[in-house]
């Protein structure tokens, strides 16, 4: 098996810590021995060091949720397949002990207003996922607000696992789950169960 390269390592490591301590709780030597790699390698894949580093790790992670949603929900009932994303992530919450968020909420809520590019990268993943849920609403031609129902869904998703992670228990999230998903179900099967 070959060694990923010292550019995907270090992607990989920024994003395993945004999960997990956020972009301040994780100190650039921690990244860099996490990746295997010298400082001169961060610097040779990202100049603008640990922020450039930030919005690459970002960028991967959302590019992997919507390449999720992309295989979940074309030609599947849409309800269906969110409720198997936030079951995966009801999951991977517990399986981590409560420590791994969403990389973006974990981000968004410690940046700052001079983090310009981290912060656009933040919204321009968020828009991504919104788009990907807005298009498969729109493609099962059964709603009529399929943008704001997407943003719901998306707002929902990333309180209650804020909610679930703080109370160490999935609970919060299988609560707006219920909600969420009688909702969606109501718009796009007429309230049938």
């Amino acid at each position: 098996m070959t060694t990923p390269p010292t550019r995907d390592r270090l992607i990989h490591a920024m994003g395993h810590a945004l999960q997990h301590k956020g972009l301040h709780g994780v100190g650039l030597s921690e990244i860099l021995a996490a990746a295997g790699t010298p400082k001169g390698g961060l610097y040779h894949h990202f100049p603008g060091g640990k922020s450039e580093l930030a919005v690459a790790a970002i960028e991967q992670q959302v590019a992997d949720l919507c390449a999720l949603l992309d295989k979940l929900l074309p030609g599947a009932d849409p309800v269906a397949a969110l409720e198997l994303w936030i079951g995966r992530a009801q999951q991977r919450l517990a399986a981590s002990g409560f420590q791994r968020g969403c990389p973006l909420a974990t981000v968004a809520l410690e940046s700052a207003a001079e983090d310009v590019v981290i912060r656009q990268a933040l919204a321009d993943g968020f828009a991504a996922i919104r788009a990907r849920l807005a298009r498969a609403f729109e493609a099962s031609g059964r709603i009529a607000n399929a943008d704001g129902l997407a943003g719901l869904i998306v707002a929902a998703y990333e309180g209650a696992l804020l909610q679930a992670r703080v109370a160490g228990s999935v609970a919060p999230m299988e609560q707006a789950g219920a909600a969420l998903f009688a909702l969606l179900r109501a718009q796009f099967h007429g309230g049938r169960q």
